[in-house]
């Protein structure tokens, strides 16, 4: 069955200049990039990718890891990955969200850490079913950044829009 899943490349994984490595390491799952950017996050848009840890005591840390503040690295490469299993295939590849506990082959395995303040520096985010991929997906893709119809859509027109423009 064909999915679709989240990916990100997050600060650490940029300032380590990992992201070839981690590309190609995904290319052995043969799933398509259906969506892919460079994405400045900010605090809302971690908050809400997080959501799911706003009660844990390391929520702030994690978003200020995903904000780049321990990188200095403002920035992420999000993609969607689609095809059979991409879940699975994906999740397999990137390894266990504890660097530490990740099989060494893994991509989490082999380029993250633990910091001495306990932020588990992972490199890689890979949605971990499939509720939280549409999810995911929604929060950082409009339906137009995706060239496979993953999801339902619309068209929607808005009365005075005001967005920013090249010039």
């Amino acid at each position: 069955m064909s999915q679709s899943t989240l990916v990100i490349v997050k600060p650490d994984g940029l300032k380590k200049s990992l992201t070839g490595n981690i590309l190609t390491r995904l290319s052995e799952t043969k799933l398509e990039i259906i969506a892919a950017k460079v994405v400045k996050v900010n605090r809302e848009l971690a908050a809400e990718h997080y959501r799911h840890l706003k009660d844990k005591p390391f929520f702030d840390d994690v978003i200020k890891y995903l904000l780049g503040e321990y990188h200095d690295r403002h920035k992420v490469l999000a993609m969607v990955y689609w095809g059979k299993d991409a879940i699975k295939k994906v999740r397999e590849i990137a390894g266990a969200t504890n660097p530490e506990e990740a099989d060494p082959v893994s991509i989490r395995g082999a380029y993250g850490r633990i910091t001495t303040k306990g932020v588990y520096e992972n490199v890689i985010h890979a949605s971990s079913d499939e509720t939280d991929a549409e999810r995911e997906i929604k929060l950082w893709f409009k339906p137009e950044d995706v060239i496979v119809d993953v999801y339902a859509s619309k068209v929607a027109t808005f009365k005075d829009v005001t967005m920013k423009v090249w010039a």
